[in-house]
């Protein structure tokens, strides 16, 4: 498939696909030359998302996040998405069969963004995107969780992101390999409420927990 619009229309029609399986609402733009797509109802609310045709090229996912249009005084121009314009990117990775969803206030004015879904051949880890942290159901999931509270996330919202709720299970453990590894997915999981226990050789390390819940943070806010 080498027609960008083929590919436009396929990535929206894949990514309405995921959204509706996962039980959200679907609504589609009625007048044309809007910077967003789809609309979709997360939570009880509604977000503009455009979406993108992402391709895969050795293990990194790559979403190009701009847009050009040709004006008659300026020739082509090369634009970026912002938070006034779009609330997310979501794109369609066709060689993966997978959706994922990146909120726009995270990537913002960015020209492209490299998902990898393997480790960097010079063993770079640190600043990576991981793909795992941007899967559409567990990416909608946290959204919906952080909208409302994951208590009320998880009695009225039929997504459910993989970590349990961390009133009734404190924490959930992780190597520190794993934690340096995907430093930015466990930072958002303990913003979104989770207690992230690291662990070294088996044996605890450290603990990354919610500002609201750390006392030296409270201490120093008073």
């Amino acid at each position: 498939m080498e027609n960008p619009n083929h590919k436009g229309n396929a990535a929206e029609l894949a990514i309405a696909a995921e959204a509706a399986t996962l039980g959200l609402s679907v609504l589609k733009p009625l007048t044309e030359h809007e910077r967003y797509d789809l609309v979709l109802g997360v939570g009880g609310e509604l977000y503009r998302v455009q979406c993108k045709w992402a391709s895969l090229h050795d293990g990194v996912v790559k979403i190009n996040l701009g847009s050009s249009y040709h004006s008659p005084t300026r020739g082509y121009v090369r634009t970026t998405y912002g938070a006034e314009e779009v609330d997310a990117i979501a794109a369609y990775c066709h060689d993966l069969r997978k959706c994922y969803f990146l909120p726009i206030k995270r990537f913002a004015g960015r020209n492209a963004i490299h998902l990898r879904i393997a480790p960097a051949r010079n063993n770079q880890r640190a600043s990576l995107n991981w793909a795992t942290a941007f899967e559409f159901p567990g990416a909608v999931a946290q959204l919906a969780e952080r909208r409302h509270g994951m208590a009320e996330a998880r009695g009225s919202n039929p997504l459910s992101s993989t970590v349990e709720d961390p009133v009734c299970a404190p924490s959930e453990t992780v190597g520190a390999h794993e934690f340096r590894n995907r430093f930015g997915f466990y930072l958002e999981r303990a913003a979104a409420g989770a207690e992230i226990a690291v662990t070294h050789r088996g044996r605890p390390f450290a603990r990354l927990v919610p500002a609201d819940l750390n006392p030296t943070a409270a201490v120093a806010d008073a």
